[in-house]
């Protein structure tokens, strides 16, 4: 294991994170004959320290070399009322394979154990063996898997309407407790606090949409549009009209452009649709979760910012 020493990460660091999580991220890809994730570089990736340091201030750590000072590793994680999640986690290459990102984990694990939370969850490519192997080694449990699909939006708009689309409407900050208990009867988590900063859009890059129908509010979906990422998620519905429903309408934020979205696999309804709809396979991720864990009662897509399901 390389010597390393672990600390709170600061404002000064904002930069360094945000070449890492570039840097380790496009390497990782690249290397595997991928187009890199992050084309607009570090001046993009530098959201996530903004949007995080926002919403769970504290709540990120880096692994420093000792000798330079220079920054090995970094990981953001984000506690809510009955669980943790872990954000995105970044090691750089010349630390690969070197115990920077068990040590990171070992210390949210730690942190996950000591606060008394139920679980820790974590959204994980399936691309990636090793750190497939980290998480399980760890004691997290895959529970649930997701195609990740990628659409490309016409400029004048996406032409598809789902079954249901006219019930869908933007939120607002008096749906948020019921956004609340649709997740927690879902998903058996809350994140009312990620309702609310994404409906008050500080940063200028969300979009939140509700399903209003017959017991309320049954769906709802959030989406970023920002250099760094084109995403719809998280998103809670009850069943896979109303998912398709958000689906269709957030996807008309990104005329002339393109999403990515996360599907169950089980969701076979849905997952048809959407190739109807021209959407196209482009990678496989695993819900992980380390503790207590609620089967899905409806229609969960996780996201990679928030990452916080």
């Amino acid at each position: 294991m390389a010597e390393m020493r672990l600390r709170r990460m600061e404002e000064r660091d904002r930069s360094e994170v945000a070449e890492l999580i570039c840097v380790s991220t496009n390497h990782w890809y690249q290397v595997r004959g991928n187009p890199p994730i992050f084309p607009a570089g570090p001046e993009a990736t530098d959201i996530y320290f903004n949007v995080y340091e926002a919403m769970d201030p504290g709540c990120g750590v880096v692994a420093e070399n000792p000798k330079s000072g220079r920054l090995m590793g970094s990981c953001f994680y984000h506690p809510r009322p009955r669980h943790v999640s872990l954000g995105i986690m970044n090691v750089h290459p010349n630390y690969f394979g070197r115990g920077v990102a068990r040590a990171l984990l070992e210390h949210i694990i730690d942190f996950t154990e000591q606060n008394g939370y139920p679980s820790l969850r974590l959204t994980q490519s399936a691309m990636n063996l090793d750190s497939f192997s980290l998480y399980t080694r760890a004691g997290f449990v895959p529970r649930y898997a997701y195609q990740d699909l990628l659409i490309q939006v016409p400029a004048a708009g996406f032409p598809h309407k789902a079954e249901g689309h006219k019930h869908v409407r933007p939120a607002a900050e008096a749906d948020v407790p019921a956004m609340a208990a649709l997740e927690m009867e879902v998903s058996g988590i809350t994140r009312e606090k990620d309702c609310r900063h994404t409906i008050d859009n500080p940063e200028g890059i969300w979009e939140v949409l509700v399903y209003e129908g017959q017991r309320g509010i049954e769906g709802w979906m959030i989406s970023v549009k920002h250099p760094a990422m084109s995403m719809l998620g998280p998103c809670v519905a009850r069943t896979q009209d109303q998912a398709a429903a958000l689906i269709g309408r957030a996807l008309d934020r990104f005329r002339g452009g393109c999403a990515v979205f996360l599907v169950p696999v089980e969701c076979a309804q849905l997952v048809q649709q959407m190739y109807s709809w021209g959407a196209r396979n482009c990678e496989l991720h695993f819900c992980q979760v380390r503790g207590a864990f609620q089967p899905f009662r409806g229609i969960n897509m996780p996201t990679f910012l928030p990452e916080t399901g």
